[in-house]
């Protein structure tokens, strides 16, 4: 078949021969997500939680399987639309594979998705403390080693994932919120953004696609009868607002916005996290984040807005 075949149906190629029942174009090729990450990042519970939405789950296959798997669903007439795959370094000798499948799924124009969870070295440490496990790269020698070692030999994939989650400061009922806000709908939107607003001081999302930095706007920490509030209150949101440059940011950051959300699209990314700092998470960066997300909204991007540190101080 060449490139300017025409296909009709569900994947069946127009060339004037009869099919056969129970060829593997007699159903649409199965929606594919390919999640991975850190050991002990949560991937068994984003890979439950998609179970438990309907989807058909495979832990631990072997990269050069899945385009075999992807093919068998396709062959189930109907019966598997949906499969997940966890991919992680337990496999890591089949691993080099993973690049070769990928190529060979996009050739056939199968709709995947790359999950990957994220965690910081802190928090993956005192998992596996607390499990009293080593971690499956580690060796003889410390549990950070083998973090260090599968953070270098994921590197690349996590830079080709299409969501990153930051699974650091999430428990396991949020992880599966997260999740289930990601995949329960009926119909997969365009793109969907979370705007997340930070403190700087307390260090930078992990996950953030984009970051926005309103440390340029004066803090209303220092105005003595705005202090005990966040950005949420409109007495805040206000004076933010009515700063010099404030509207114009927002104005011109959400046009350069449309720009990158079209880039995306065209490029086949769901999903982006914005981050939008301040010194402490609590003024700036909320009344930001909820304007900012609004205007997206309008836009008809698919927005959640998480305040990251507010109450932290």
């Amino acid at each position: 078949m060449t490139e300017h075949d025409r296909v009709d149906g569900a994947g069946d190629v127009n060339t004037g021969t009869t099919k056969e029942p129970g060829d593997a174009a007699d159903a649409a090729i199965p929606e594919l997500v390919i999640i991975s990450g850190m050991s002990g990042a949560g991937r068994s519970t984003a890979a439950k939680c998609l179970e438990d939405l309907g989807w058909f789950v495979v832990d631990n296959l072997p990269p050069a399987l899945i385009p075999t798997m992807v093919e068998l669903g396709a062959r189930s007439q109907g019966n598997v639309a949906r499969i997940a795959v966890v991919v992680d370094v337990r496999g890591r000798r089949f691993f080099d594979n993973l690049r070769e499948s990928l190529a060979d799924l996009d050739a056939k124009q199968v709709t995947r998705r790359i999950v990957f969870l994220e965690s910081s070295d802190e928090a993956l440490v005192r998992r596996f403390e607390s499990v009293r496990r080593p971690h499956p790269l580690q060796g003889d020698g410390r549990i950070v080693d083998g973090i260090a070692a599968e953070r270098d030999l994921l590197r690349e994939l996590r830079g080709d994932a299409d969501l990153v989650i930051d699974t650091s400061s999430l428990n396991v009922h949020e992880l599966r919120a997260k999740m289930d806000a990601q995949f329960a709908g009926d119909e997969e939107p365009e793109l969907r953004a979370t705007v997340m607003s930070f403190g700087f001081k307390y260090g930078l999302p992990v996950d953030a696609d984009l970051v926005v930095d309103m440390r340029f706007l004066p803090n209303p920490h220092w105005v003595p009868e705005l202090r005990p509030f966040t950005g949420l209150n409109p007495e805040v949101s206000n004076y933010v607002y009515n700063q010099p440059g404030a509207k114009e940011f927002l104005d011109r950051y959400t046009e350069l916005l449309q720009l990158i959300a079209a880039g995306y699209r065209r490029e086949g990314k769901r999903y982006v996290t914005i981050a939008v700092g301040c010194t402490g998470g609590k003024h700036r960066s909320v009344a930001t984040a909820e304007k900012l997300a609004a205007r997206l909204a309008a836009e008809g991007v698919e927005t959640v807005v998480v305040h990251r540190d507010m109450g932290r101080e």
